[in-house]
């Protein structure tokens, strides 16, 4: 497995924003939400990366799966007639589309859980936004 590194986390975005000074403010609960965003964008790299690289493992399987087919199938079948060949071609395509959706699914699945990764921590900066305008006693 691939080791991703934060690219990151040699900013400090506490210092960049200490001496803004401005009512109502609070630079240290940016950084902290600003740091949470890019773990979350982190994160759901991260996923991402594994999921494609179990899909690129999955269509290497495949491959050779189908290739030590078609080698098994030339090896048994050396007088195909044009019925065989047709059942041949038949029982490959209905595979082969198997096989697709399989590796769509998969696709789909890793595009949905970096999507919702990403979503969850914008809802979350949306409501530490929101919360940051309240006011206390008010």
């Amino acid at each position: 497995m691939t080791k991703i590194d934060n690219p990151f986390a040699a900013f400090d975005l506490n210092k960049m924003l200490g001496d803004l000074k401005m009512p109502g403010f609070d630079p240290a609960a940016v950084a902290a939400a600003q740091q949470k965003n890019i773990d979350a964008i982190t994160a759901a790299n991260k996923r991402a990366i594994e999921g494609y690289q179990a899909i690129a493992k999955r269509q290497a399987e495949i491959f050779q799966e189908n290739l030590k087919e078609v080698a098994s199938m030339m090896k048994s079948t050396p007088d195909v007639n044009a019925t065989k060949q047709a059942d041949v071609m038949r029982q490959a395509v209905e595979k082969a589309v198997a096989q697709m959706r399989e590796l769509a699914e998969m696709a789909s699945k890793t595009n949905t859980e970096a999507f919702e990764a990403i979503s969850q921590r914008m809802n979350e900066t949306m409501e530490d936004f929101r919360k940051s305008f309240i006011k206390p006693g008010k």
